[in-house]
């Protein structure tokens, strides 16, 4: 039988240690990682940083020792195998100590299996964007709403890349007082009971909705940005009153099944991206805006850079454009 592509714990971990030796500039143990071929290739993202073979080898450690001192956050590494090959990509942001500086890093890499250890035979490194700083806010609803799917521990069994989307009606205390508790009750579930069918339409798993907020998973980020501007589409062409205004987040990183918490920074973070978020706006974290390249279906704005509430350093966000382009 033909060898089966199949996800690798074991190359993830594997390129996971290369990193944390790039981050050390620990060259022996990064010499030692990389492969004995002569086809060995590396691809940075500066100019002329393309070398092969022994040359590679022989020059990779000083380059390293040149690179500044930074700090590493890790978003999301997914790693295959198929045989004796396999390959990973990573999603992180280095930053920088001797600037202050800080970039979102694409990461891939494909593995040989050389005597029994898997071993580096093509690198690629790309920086894509330069980030710029803003503040923003958070709201306590989607933190209530991570905590209540915590409880239910929903998300059991799954494991690997996924983009998480929280939305969360805007102004609702004020728009229920001024209907009454029995109108807005059934307001209220109309809307979830859309968001839930337009979710599975585009292929996602809601997760939780909790009073007038949801979670949900996509393992396709395009999915997920396509469910988003359907749904904000979608109110707009609900005649009936109150109308109502929802904001929505995305952010990709990856779940890990730990068999108690199936969660993970990329839940938080998504909540948080959430809470930028202003009425009728869906805005997406760097790594999501990434995981769909140039697909002209999509248009983003306002490239925005802040600090989000319990995690570390500068997060950029994006503006995803939701509304169809009509003749003057």
């Amino acid at each position: 039988m033909a060898d089966m592509i199949r996800p690798s714990q074991e190359i993830a971990a594997v390129v996971r240690r290369w990193n944390d030796a790039m981050r050390r500039k620990d060259g022996a143990t990064l010499t030692n990682m990389l492969s004995r071929s002569e086809h060995l290739r590396y691809q940075g993202s500066a100019e002329g940083e393309s070398w092969a073979g022994q040359v590679f080898r022989q020059g990779f450690v000083d380059h390293v020792r040149e690179i500044p001192d930074y700090d590493w956050e890790e978003h999301a590494t997914e790693a295959f195998e198929c045989g004796s090959v396999g390959w990973a990509h990573c999603l992180a942001t280095l930053r920088f100590s001797t600037t202050g500086s800080e970039s979102l890093h694409r990461f891939t890499f494909v593995l040989h299996l050389e005597e029994g250890s898997w071993r580096m035979v093509q690198l690629h490194v790309s920086n894509p964007t330069n980030n710029f700083e803003k503040m923003g806010a958070d709201h306590r609803a989607l933190d209530d709403l991570i905590e209540a799917a915590r409880a239910d521990n929903p998300m059991h069994g799954q494991s690997g890349v996924a983009t998480v989307m929280f939305t969360d009606i805007v102004g609702s205390s004020i728009i229920a007082q001024t209907v009454g508790d029995v109108v807005w009750s059934r307001t209220v579930n109309d809307h979830i009971t859309a968001v839930s069918a337009n979710v599975e339409v585009n292929g996602g798993r809601m997760i939780k909705s909790l009073g007038d907020g949801t979670m949900c998973t996509f393992s396709s980020a395009r999915a997920a940005m396509v469910c988003a501007q359907d749904l904000q589409r979608g109110l707009q062409n609900i005649p009936a009153e109150p109308r109502i205004q929802i904001r929505i987040g995305l952010h990709t990183g990856e779940v890990i099944d730990t068999g108690e918490d199936f969660f993970g920074t990329v839940v938080n973070k998504a909540a948080r991206v959430a809470g930028l978020a202003g009425a009728e706006e869906i805005r997406v974290s760097d790594a999501t805006r990434l995981m769909i390249g140039t697909d002209p279906q999509f248009s983003f704005s306002d490239q925005t850079a802040g600090v989000l509430r319990g995690l570390a350093g500068n997060h950029t966000t994006h503006l995803l454009a939701w509304r169809d382009a009509t003749p003057d």
